[in-house]
């Protein structure tokens, strides 16, 4: 068994599935994909890749670390997209020290975080 070899996609326990819904797809702009059998549903994202958000109300926002994230090819537009839609960026000081958008600089990495209403972490950086 090789795992480096096999397809990996993060998993994420949300409290409310319809709140869940409404901000991945209404905020993010996540659509399409499948209801999954534990609840659940699973949306397809660049290159093949998916995230499921499954209700697990016990385990929602019990992570304070990034639990995915999306590589895109500008940041900036990115995050002024999403903060048009109502979504807002995390601030942080040191180590990351992000800008007034959200945004941190960590040499040739951009990257900002975000929180879905469960306070779930999730990223945006660069490719």
């Amino acid at each position: 068994m090789n795992l480096s070899d096999s397809r990996v996609e993060p998993t994420i326990a949300v409290s409310d599935m319809a709140m869940a819904r409404e901000f991945y797809e209404g905020k993010l702009g996540l659509s399409g994909g499948d209801d999954q059998p534990d609840g659940g549903h699973t949306y397809p994202c660049g290159g093949g890749t998916r995230i499921h958000i499954y209700p697990s109300p016990g385990n929602a926002g019990k992570s304070g670390a990034t639990l995915a994230g999306w590589l895109v090819d500008d940041v900036e537009t990115t995050v002024d997209e999403l903060t048009a839609n109502g979504v807002t960026f995390e601030q942080f000081g040191e180590p990351f020290n992000t800008d007034e958008k959200g945004i941190a600089k960590l040499g040739d990495i951009a990257i900002a975080w975000l929180k879905d209403p469960d306070g779930n972490t999730l990223g945006i950086a660069n490719q």
